[in-house]
């Protein structure tokens, strides 16, 4: 079973998943599962998702009608296997080493939920911009 299940919605993002699933594929963390859900695209998100899934055998990928990325992550959370699910977005990718660092501090604080900081990247005028959010969320177990 892996520690982590990360839930990729797809819709059309053929010209952003390569990249995608290269930061994906790359991690220093290595005891993950990729659950690529394709919402019936229509370009060649699926061809690329199958290209990936079969150089890499953590890519399982389940196909759907057109329904929605919520419906989608849905879809990938109940065929989860993992202790812990990551949701990235298939237009987004992500540093080498960003599974490792989030689930050493889930370990290290035992989180229940932890968020990373993360940038903004506006491709049409080529700017970066920074967005500082950590959080790290302890749910309280009430039963009273």
């Amino acid at each position: 079973m892996a520690k982590v299940s990360i839930i990729i919605p797809v819709y059309n993002v053929q010209d952003y998943l390569d990249e995608c699933l290269g930061s994906l594929v790359c991690q220093t963390f290595k005891d993950f599962e990729i659950i690529c859900i394709d919402d019936g695209s229509t370009d060649n998100s699926l061809t690329i998702l199958q290209e990936y899934s079969k150089k890499d055998n953590r890519i399982k990928i389940i196909n759907q009608k057109n329904s929605g990325s919520s419906v989608s992550r849905n879809n990938g959370i109940k065929q989860a296997l993992g202790q812990y699910v990551s949701f990235i977005d298939a237009d987004d990718w992500i540093t080498d080493n960003y599974l490792e660092i989030l689930y050493n501090k889930i370990i290290e604080t035992d989180a229940d939920i932890v968020r990373a900081s993360f940038k903004f990247y506006y491709q049409k005028n080529d700017i970066c911009e920074s967005a500082k959010i950590r959080e790290i969320h302890k749910i309280k177990n009430n039963t009273d």
